[in-house]
């Protein structure tokens, strides 16, 4: 593969973290895209060919220049002696007992494992996505992002390493780039139906935006105001004499300025308005249940899901 484009897209990946990460002015941001766009020209290269993915990063490589370390054996070139038949039975060994692990859920020790037969052939990427799955149970996201470049830049066509890319990348919240991973898996795994599922929520995450109309979150305030459930409910609420009474209230001690006694008219009010919104949940809850359910599960925000992607090789 031509080492320039590897090395234009190490650039291009640094930029664009940059761009995300490094708390520059917008004039310097404006910089770096034009140069992120000069770069692409001018290699045909892009953020979205991750095969061109380098073991490590750009700044992982420049530390380990600076301060003279040596780079651990399984991040070298790929072009490496390869591991004797014992090693690699045992290699195997090493990774079915981190299957075994995997299923009872225990991800240090799978963990280990994976690590000790990276240790004996650090050329298998299976090892490396089987890593990458036991650290995203733990929630160490970036490793297991590391380590699904490492299976990806072994094996270009790995399906399962992108997939479970783009699963660490939507826990970091990095849905463009999650977005493009899944594409990825699924133009080498075409029929897989939990990719199909993860990047319509990444591409969803992505169209999010605030309403002009009014929400909170993924809680669309729009929808809510025009179910045909919740504007009957709101009605039959509002014709109750007791709502009534508390709604009179409210009006009543806007016109008192005195108020309680000890109280600012204010206070006065925000009492009446909390005691008004208790009265209006609490019936709503009585009223349709399934409803409330349904306005609260569209304020939980949906993540992908790992379901099939799960199985160890």
């Amino acid at each position: 593969m031509d080492n320039k484009k590897r090395l234009a897209y190490a650039i291009i990946q640094f930029l664009h973290d940059q761009l995300r990460h490094g708390g520059l002015s917008s004039d310097a941001q404006e910089s770096l895209e034009v140069a992120i766009q000069c770069l692409e020209t001018a290699f045909g290269v892009t953020v979205e060919d991750s095969g061109l993915a380098l073991p490590q990063t750009l700044p992982e490589i420049f530390e380990a220049a600076a301060t003279g370390k040596e780079m651990p054996q399984d991040l070298r070139s790929p072009e490496r002696t390869p591991p004797s038949e014992e090693d690699s039975a045992e290699a195997e060994r090493l990774k079915t007992e981190g299957n075994e692990q995997m299923k009872v859920e225990n991800f240090e020790a799978a963990v280990r494992l994976y690590g000790k037969a990276i240790e004996l052939n650090p050329a298998n990427a299976v090892y490396f996505c089987n890593r990458a799955a036991a650290y995203s149970k733990l929630g160490n996201y970036a490793g297991a992002v590391q380590d699904c470049e490492r299976a990806i830049c072994i094996d270009p066509a790995y399906s399962k390493a992108y997939g479970r890319m783009g699963l660490a990348l939507s826990s970091l919240n990095k849905h463009t780039e999650a977005v493009a991973y899944y594409k990825k898996a699924l133009e080498l795994d075409p029929d897989n139906e939990t990719y199909k599922s993860n990047l319509k929520i990444a591409e969803l995450k992505l169209r999010e935006a605030p309403s002009p109309t009014g929400s909170v979150g993924s809680f669309d305030i729009t929808s809510m105001l025009t179910n045909p459930s919740f504007v009957s409910m709101a009605s039959n609420l509002m014709n109750n004499p007791q709502v009534q009474q508390l709604v009179s209230g409210m009006i009543s001690s806007s016109h008192n300025p005195l108020g309680t006694p000890g109280t600012s008219p204010l206070q006065n009010d925000l009492a009446t308005l909390i005691q008004a919104g208790q009265q209006f949940a609490q019936q709503m809850q009585q009223q349709n249940p399934e409803l409330i359910e349904q306005l609260r599960s569209q304020m939980r925000s949906r993540t992908p899901s790992a379901s099939n992607d799960d199985q160890q090789e």
